[in-house]
């Protein structure tokens, strides 16, 4: 579910990859929190969805918990997120 890598997606250096493919609502966001849990303050997660409702989701998430949304991109696999941990 986690990969701890540090990798560079479009110039950020990405600390944790959270993949949450296949996983419809809630889980994506579920993912995600539980991944921001094991990050300090100011790193980085990129999670992938293909859930629809996960983009509308993470932009609330964003907005309520303090995190930073830094990206929300449609690709081809589904949807992209890259959130930096407050």
């Amino acid at each position: 579910m986690f990969e701890d890598q540090t990798e560079t997606i479009n110039e950020f250096p990405v600390d944790l990859v959270v993949d949450a493919r296949g996983h419809r609502c809630p889980m994506p966001l579920l993912m995600a929190k539980r991944g921001l849990n094991t990050l300090d303050p100011g790193q980085l997660l990129a999670l992938q969805a293909t859930d629809p409702g996960s983009r509308r989701d993470f932009e609330i998430f964003a907005r309520q918990s303090g995190h930073e949304l830094l990206r929300a991109d449609d690709v081809e696999e589904g949807y992209y997120f890259l959130l930096r941990k407050r």
